[in-house]
């Protein structure tokens, strides 16, 4: 049995009572009222799921009711009733916000059509709206993983600039997270409810890029058989998020300036002016700056882009985070996968922690994935990963000192060592030499004697 509540209002006591009768057999609660301010009351003491509302009644119209409904219960949907001759009216309530409306004589089996209709477009609605909840609790800021200072100093700035309609450009290598940021700033702002619309745009030809982002008009060029929106109508009221924005042509670089400074575009072979209201969130894995210099990017358009910017920095140079990437990225694929796989063993562990990870965090996900259906046991052990990863921790830990005993003397060797591990922490730390000596586990006064010895300097090359 059906527990919807609906309310019926209309003037005529035939129409109302015949249609309560039909609901109340089919177990609905039923409410009736027999004019506008009889139902306006009705709306106020009761909640209804669904109201069928007369257009044309006494005291309030039927217009007068379907607006207090959806101003006092805007859950409640308001279908109209109309006689023939009122038609053209009934669409001017559908506009207003009626989800229907139905034609008198009312039939028995349309109205059930209709209602069955507005009740599954009601529960659409209500699972759209959860899954947009489940979207921002997936991308909460709790959610990040990563504890490492150059992440923490990311999440912070996200929570400052999230909520604001600044234009934000990240930078970062591929792979290291830049549309999950992109992302979590948009669903943290008040543009979340609307929609965030992802262009790659060194993935999609440069004849083609300009149509998708700004649409085209129909015969605009030889494939072009109807009009088609582009993705910055499409983001209207949202936000675009432009991927690889320097892969952009010196053309489309002058079109994007125009619309961050005007809001205004137009289609591909169109003459309308366009406006749209969007937020943009760009990223980079390009240096624009020497792009600027070079002459490959626009000043102008890197300076309107770049007003919040975000580094993302690569996972190598976070290494305390690897640990808790992986073992969240084993936790997700184990479930997922039905995987009995229970953890990391130290040595594998060490071995991830070593490895400098040029695909950045998108390889140590596809990598886990691939543990997970590949490993027999329930630990991943160090003979379970790939060899260059495997090797890696053998490798870091034997070359420094390998290298330098070979035609020399043992102090040489330990001298070469600790400048190479002293240049490790100055670039791990930006050459903050307090947060370097912490890291060594040396007072600063012995780290800025050891380097004024070995004249290690910033210029000094990475290793």
């Amino acid at each position: 049995m059906s527990t919807e509540s609906i309310l019926v209002a209309d003037d005529s006591e035939r129409t109302r009572e015949g249609i309560a009768e039909l609901l109340r057999g089919r177990g609905y609660e039923v409410h009736t009222a027999g004019d506008g301010r009889e139902a306006i009351k009705a709306i106020d003491a009761t909640f209804f799921n669904l109201a069928l509302i007369d257009l044309n009644m006494p005291k309030a119209s039927g217009m007068t009711v379907l607006n207090h409904l959806k101003e006092h219960s805007p859950e409640s949907i308001g279908i109209i009733i109309t006689g023939h001759g009122t038609i053209q009216n009934a669409v001017e309530a559908i506009k207003a916000g009626a989800f229907d409306y139905l034609a008198k004589p009312v039939r028995m089996d349309e109205i059930h059509i209709v209602l069955q209709r507005a009740l599954e477009y009601r529960d659409l609605k209500r699972e759209n709206i959860m899954l947009k909840r489940q979207v921002k609790r997936k991308y909460r800021f709790a959610n990040f993983v990563g504890d490492s200072r150059p992440m923490q100093q990311v999440f912070s700035i996200v929570e400052k600039v999230a909520d604001t309609d600044s234009t934000v450009l990240i930078f970062g290598e591929s792979g290291t997270g830049k549309e999950l940021v992109a992302r979590a700033i948009h669903y943290h702002s008040g543009r979340g409810d609307k929609p965030l619309i992802p262009v790659n745009c060194g993935a999609i030809p440069e004849d083609l890029l300009e149509s998708e982002l700004f649409g085209h008009e129909k015969g605009a060029f030889t494939n072009a058989i109807r009009t088609r929106i582009g993705r910055f109508e499409m983001a209207d009221g949202g936000t675009i998020f432009l991927d690889e924005v320097g892969e952009m042509s010196p053309g489309l670089q002058v079109k994007l300036l125009r619309l961050l400074q005007e809001k205004r575009f137009e289609r591909l072979g169109g003459n309308r002016t366009l406006e749209c209201d969007i937020r943009i969130v760009a990223a980079t894995n390009k240096d624009l700056e020497r792009a600027v210099k070079e002459g490959k990017f626009r000043e102008d358009l890197f300076y309107r882009l770049n007003v919040i910017p975000i580094e993302v920095a690569p996972l190598r140079e976070r290494a305390s985070d690897i640990p808790l990437l992986a073992s969240h990225f084993l936790e997700s694929f184990a479930k997922s996968k039905k995987s009995r796989i229970k953890g990391i063993s130290p040595r594998a562990m060490e071995a991830l922690r070593q490895y400098h990870w040029p695909g950045n965090v998108r390889e140590l996900e596809n990598l886990m994935e691939r543990l997970v259906i590949l490993t027999e046991g329930e630990t991943i052990d160090l003979v379970d990963l790939p060899e260059e990863i495997a090797g890696a921790r053998k490798t870091k830990a034997t070359t420094p000192l390998e290298i330098h005993l070979e035609g020399g003397s043992l102090s040489d060797a330990v001298e070469e060592f600790e400048r190479q591990l002293i240049i490790q922490a100055l670039h791990k730390t930006g050459w903050v030499k307090n947060q370097a000596a912490k890291l060594l586990k040396m007072n600063r006064t012995t780290l800025v004697e050891k380097m004024k010895r070995q004249k290690i300097q910033k210029a000094s090359p990475a290793v």
